[in-house]
């Protein structure tokens, strides 16, 4: 176990190199910091550090830099979630809240979040499988085909066309869109099928096939893998920090363009709590230079879905957490009030 004085050392640390891009030297450190020691207690300290991997030495320079051990520890121990300002989280509030649809609030919040961290922001679409049914909608397009349009809890909405083996009729078309909504309304996707499956029996024999044809299309939308859909935006911010990568930018780059990597970096959407992912704690080779912050969001108090930013090692995690957190709660109470 480190003392509480290294530990106020390796925080110094940590401070000092993400503010000013700079190896972090005793003398500085003295200067900078009420640490209440001399330089040479702060060397001896610093050597420690460096013994036990908490810092090292980049390259001659007689300053001193975090590792990825050392940002874990910085994270785990000593750094305070940073809350916005008032004026922050009413910007926040008033961006969010003039959202037209699911697909806006994705938007601004890939945005927002891009702004607010510098950072390159990933948010995920809310999960299918979390999610609870709002309305089924049936629409004649023509005598033997309709639209059939599912809307979720979270606002999400799925249309899909149906092709029918014979003509259906307004009158069973509004019979067939009451009965599904009276048993489906409020239910789990994963209760649907339970829900209606002798749905088709309780109509006239001329239009059960017709009525199997639409449930078998609502069964595909509820299941298919249209979760794994988010957005991703600010990868222009990265350019500011090309001295943070070792080598060169590009296997960051291209890891974000996998966006399964980008799903397993974010994490399962059941998981709500802040996750911080530092360096080398990323499987992805090309993103061991990166750390990765974040958090579920959703209504009702569960999550349904991941958002968070990707961003280099010398992260200002206490102000990254900050705003990452509160977007997320932001974006959970837009989806509750729509």
């Amino acid at each position: 176990m480190l003392s509480e004085r290294r530990l106020e050392v390796l925080r110094a640390i940590v401070q000092d190199y993400v503010g000013t891009e700079e190896p972090v030297g005793s003398k500085a450190l003295t200067e900078r910091h009420n640490l209440q020691v001399s330089p040479a207690t702060v060397r001896n300290d610093m050597a420690v550090l460096e013994e036990e991997g908490y810092i090292a030495q980049p390259h001659t320079s007689a300053g001193r830099v975090p590792t990825d051990k050392g940002y874990r520890l910085f994270v785990d121990k000593l750094a305070d979630v940073k809350p916005l300002s008032a004026a922050e989280r009413r910007a926040i509030q008033s961006f969010l809240g003039a959202s037209l649809d699911l697909d806006d609030v994705v938007a601004r919040t890939v945005r927002l979040l891009a702004q607010l961290t510098r950072q390159v922001a990933v948010v995920q679409y809310p999960s299918l499988s979390r999610s609870t049914v709002r309305h089924v909608e049936l629409l004649s397009l023509a005598p033997a085909r309709l639209m059939l349009v599912l809307i979720t809890d979270t606002g999400r909405v799925e249309q899909r066309m149906v092709d029918c083996p014979a003509p259906f009729g307004e009158t069973s078309i509004a019979d067939l869109r009451a009965r599904l909504n009276s048993r489906i309304v409020g239910e789990r996707f994963a209760e649907v099928p339970r829900l209606v499956a002798d749905l088709a029996d309780s109509f006239e024999p001329e239009e059960r096939g017709t009525v199997s044809v639409v449930l078998s299309t609502l069964f595909e939308t509820l299941v298919e893998e249209k979760e794994e859909r988010l957005m991703i935006g600010g990868t222009a911010n990265l350019t500011r920090f090309a001295q943070d990568f070792p080598l060169t930018i590009r296997p960051v780059l291209e890891a974000l363009e996998e966006h399964v990597v980008l799903l397993k970096l974010l994490g399962e959407a059941k998981d709500p709590g802040m996750t911080v992912r530092i360096g080398h704690e990323n499987a992805h080779e090309g993103l061991t230079s990166t750390s990765v912050v974040s958090v579920g969001y959703g209504s009702g108090g569960e999550a349904v879905a991941k958002l968070g930013v990707v961003g280099p090692t010398r992260m200002d995690y206490p102000g990254t957490m900050g705003a990452v957190r509160a977007v997320a709660r932001y974006v959970g109470q837009i989806l509750a009030e729509n």
